[in-house]
């Protein structure tokens, strides 16, 4: 486990395209930001849509969450069941979108098995991180 801190930026709208666009391509809209969606939906039955967070982490690191300040209920299939933020909820779907996208073959899927290890290095040092890492593992 790392104790070092990653800083996290919250992308302006300006920014979003460009950023997603050279992290993945046409691969951000088209299959990771509907899967971190689905993840989200998936796992919570409070989570219903909305304005999403974009934040790129200093560590190369990229993540999506619902913009809320409420608590979402989380259910997942690993039995976890528990309140996480919707910050948390964001890092979560991303994590599940990341390992799953990470099968594939081709520079997307390398791609994705990097940002699944750098979101983890932040989520580690997360306010939440007992109860992601619940949720995830």
């Amino acid at each position: 486990m790392t104790n070092t801190i990653i800083h996290r930026q919250l992308l302006t709208e300006a920014r979003r395209v460009k950023q997603t666009s050279t992290l993945f391509g046409i691969h951000f809209p088209m299959q990771l930001e509907p899967t971190a969606y689905a993840m989200a939906g998936r796992l919570s039955p409070d989570y219903s849509g909305g304005d999403w967070a974009f934040c790129a982490l200093e560590n190369g690191g990229f993540y999506i969450a619902p913009r809320s300040n409420a608590s979402f209920k989380v259910y997942a299939d690993n039995g976890f069941s528990g309140a996480l933020s919707g910050d948390a909820l964001g890092i979560t779907a991303c994590l599940y979108a990341y390992s799953q996208l990470s099968f594939g073959d081709g520079e997307f899927a390398d791609m994705c098995a990097q940002q699944y290890h750098w979101l983890r290095d932040y989520m580690l040092v997360h306010a939440e991180a007992r109860a992601i890492v619940a949720a995830i593992d």
